[in-house]
């Protein structure tokens, strides 16, 4: 089989508006459709989408099988970008190089879900 790459990714959320002020303040997503309690966001400027799904069952973004999923920053940018996420009030887990031209940040959203910031 020979897909055509990724076109989305959805995650359960504990409480929706808490959510998208972490994915469109922090991050810079924006909202494309809202269907009940699944809202669809995309990167300013990238095909990719994340749903947001409400759930009234616990939410442990720690747990499930999903290690983490990213999201790209100019690398000029990336120490910028980890002083926000500080600022924004999120729990910075790490901070390093996967190598000499890969900087990476590990960072948690809300519910506890790791998301790298790489640049």
């Amino acid at each position: 089989m020979k897909t055509m790459g990724m076109n989305h990714i959805q995650i359960s959320v504990s409480n929706l508006e808490r959510s998208l002020g972490f994915y469109v303040g922090l991050l810079g997503m924006k909202e494309t459709a809202r269907h009940g309690s699944l809202v669809f966001l995309q990167s300013a400027q990238g095909n990719d989408v994340i749903t947001l799904h409400q759930t009234s069952e616990p939410v442990d973004g720690s747990v499930g099988g999903l290690q983490h999923f990213g999201f790209p920053v100019p690398k000029e940018d990336h120490a910028a970008a980890v002083e926000e996420a500080r600022e924004f009030g999120c729990e910075v887990l790490g901070v390093g190089q996967h190598s000499e031209n890969v900087l990476y940040a590990y960072i948690k959203d809300p519910d506890g879900y790791t998301i790298e910031i790489e640049g």
